[in-house]
């Protein structure tokens, strides 16, 4: 009888190749654990010590995409993309010399030639007097796991960046109101006015708890754009906003738009027009039916910023922003300024 020292399901499958039944107890205990094996989500899969496939469970044909009798019989390789072939190499290695490879991640090519991230388990299948026969392989696809910690790991740095951008505004919010204030009571109410006006810029992007109110509620970007501008001008520097043509976005999209914009307005607070007195900040807004074109002008900048070769996380994530609305961001730097342009397609950005 043969056993495996990976998984009962995998000993199993393996038993029921390559070794005959003995009695019914057994016959019966090869049918509880057949049963498991086709009916596990994982691909389970064994091999011989040339890297031959020689079983072929369910759950290998929907990860992988072959049919049984399309894989067994054909080497593992068939699966392992170029760059990777070494790995198989050094798996059958350890295997031959007796050892498991637990929770190896690693990318495999399904049939149809997509790329898909799995966990795989390799453990040696020895007969009954030890001799290693071959290998047992269970694959998990990990996918949406990878996507969800890199999802994760982005909005942890994008929580970092907004909380840094937040002590940033907080002070250039101060700056701001004191070049007007003429006592500390009128400082007090300068700034609270613009504290009130981000968190009216917050409210348009943030969901009601009932799930009543917020991004499933249409806002155009005019409405957005001022509520987003409005904390950070007063009388220090000329602005306006030019609708020609405006739409209305909402859900995912109005969120993106809410994070770029901000984004830029930030920029404008820390290095542009809106950094001090005598800046000139329009912006002008058209949709043509198919697109969306905003036209982002910043002139008499006190200090007009270079450009520099090393992006930021703030960069980072206006270009992650822009990629999420589908659109295309320029950017060009100017004696006293820069110009930015941006196209969105509207077709699907209204949810």
């Amino acid at each position: 009888m043969i056993e495996n020292t990976a998984s009962q399901e995998v000993g199993c499958q393996a038993a029921m190749v390559s070794a005959p039944v003995e009695g019914g107890w057994a016959s019966e205990a090869n049918a509880w654990l057949a049963a498991v094996v086709d009916n596990s989500d994982d691909a389970i899969v064994t091999k011989t010590l040339d890297g031959v496939i020689t079983t072929w469970n369910p759950g290998a044909e929907r990860l992988f995409g072959y049919a049984q009798d399309e894989a067994v019989g054909r080497p593992i390789t068939m699966l392992i993309p170029e760059d990777r072939l070494s790995e198989e190499d050094d798996i059958l290695r350890r295997v031959r010399a007796g050892d498991r490879v637990d929770h190896f991640e690693t990318v495999r090519r399904r049939k149809n030639g997509e790329l898909v991230e799995i966990s795989v388990t390799v453990s040696p299948v020895r007969d009954r007097n030890g001799a290693i026969l071959g290998a047992s392989k269970i694959a998990r696809d990990i996918t949406e796991q990878k996507r969800a910690v890199a999802r994760q790991e982005i909005l942890l740095r994008e929580m970092n960046h907004r909380v840094s951008n937040l002590f940033s505004l907080m002070g250039g919010l101060v700056t701001l109101s004191a070049k007007s204030a003429i006592s500390v009571t009128d400082l007090a109410e300068d700034l609270r006015s613009r504290i009130h006006a981000l968190s009216r810029a917050h409210k348009l992007t943030t969901p009601d708890v009932s799930g009543l109110t917020g991004v499933d509620r249409p806002t155009d970007v005019a409405t957005l754009l001022k509520a987003i501008i409005e904390p950070y001008v007063k009388n220090e520097c000329s602005h306006r906003i030019i609708s020609l043509s405006d739409t209305d976005i909402a859900g995912k999209a109005l969120m993106s738009m809410a994070l770029l914009l901000n984004e830029l307005a930030t920029n404008s607070v820390k290095y542009g027009a809106l950094s001090g007195s005598g800046g000139n900040l329009t912006v002008e807004l058209q949709s043509t039916g198919e697109s969306l074109l905003m036209l982002w002008l910043e002139s008499k900048v006190p200090s007009p910023p270079k450009h520099v070769e090393r992006e930021g996380f703030g960069s980072v994530l206006q270009l992650a922003t822009v990629s999420d609305l589908g659109g295309h961001l320029e950017r060009r730097f100017t004696a006293d300024g820069v110009i930015i342009k941006l196209e969105v397609p509207l077709q699907g950005r209204a949810g």
